[in-house]
């Protein structure tokens, strides 16, 4: 597969994963907020277009140059391998998320880009594309490493791809799903109301659900809460304005750190 067809796939799922959860906020609205289309909207553009022209595909490249060379732990494995190798991509990839998520909230200077993601003062869909483009480009090798490291094949690489752009959607829809299925998903997967939680102003509940697709990792490692009422959920960070336009989205690492109450 060449790097070209593997963004077609990635980006044909990123649309897929962003209309059914939309679709999801219009059929089980948990608040009806409209969202920050604009500006989510416009750090998305900018940020594909940065990537774009400095990694894409890099991780079908990544995981192909590591298939060559026989590095990565599954490729040293001849008792795993098709589709075996595709839950093990989706758990571990996921779990060095769920460690670097948390990282960008305990080290300073990775929370000054993360916390442009927290700033919005909505939680919908479009939150889950609210990022500094400073934020990925850190994240990037974090990712290529654990990719080469687990050697992971590419049909895991789109697997994992596909799942974590879905789960981050649907994390961050604007959605209130009926309590019994709230119940049995957030046993095993984060649910828009786990994460909600996650995008509090207070300091409690921002600390908290740092998983993307399993909420087992939380679990794991004592960072799991469940999920909070509206009352006690205020979206977004103290001391910044709900008209925060891109520029200051842009210029948020270097003026200043702004920490949940």
């Amino acid at each position: 597969m060449s790097e070209l067809e593997f963004q077609i796939i990635k980006s044909v799922g990123f649309v897929i994963a962003l209309v059914a959860v939309v679709g999801l906020q219009r059929s089980l609205p948990h608040a009806g907020q409209p969202g920050s289309w604009r500006l989510n909207g416009g750090l998305w553009a900018l940020n594909t277009v940065i990537l774009g022209i400095i990694c894409a595909g890099c991780a079908c490249t990544v995981s192909r140059w590591a298939a060559v060379e026989g590095i990565g732990l599954l490729n040293q494995m001849d008792s795993v391998s098709g589709w075996m190798t595709i839950p093990i991509a989706v758990l571990s990839l996921d779990g060095v998320s769920y460690f670097w998520h948390r990282a960008n909230h305990r080290v300073p200077v990775l929370w000054r880009f993360h916390q442009v993601h927290h700033s919005d003062p909505t939680f919908t869909a479009t939150t889950a594309i609210r990022f500094h483009f400073g934020e990925l480009l850190l994240a990037l090798p974090v990712r290529l490493f654990a990719v080469a490291v687990m050697g992971i094949p590419i049909p895991g690489v789109i697997v994992f791809e596909l799942v974590f752009a879905f789960a981050n959607f649907f994390e961050h829809g604007d959605i209130d799903l009926p309590l019994e299925l709230e119940k049995r998903l957030a046993f095993l997967f984060i649910t828009p109301a786990l994460h909600r939680r996650h995008h509090s102003r207070e300091a409690a509940l921002l600390n908290s659900n740092y998983g993307t697709i399993f909420s087992f990792w939380d679990r794991a490692f004592r960072s799991y809460g469940a999920s909070a009422s509206d009352a006690q959920i205020q979206i977004g960070l103290p001391g910044i304005s709900e008209v925060l336009g891109p520029q200051g989205a842009l210029m948020m690492p270097v003026r200043g750190i702004y920490r949940g109450q």
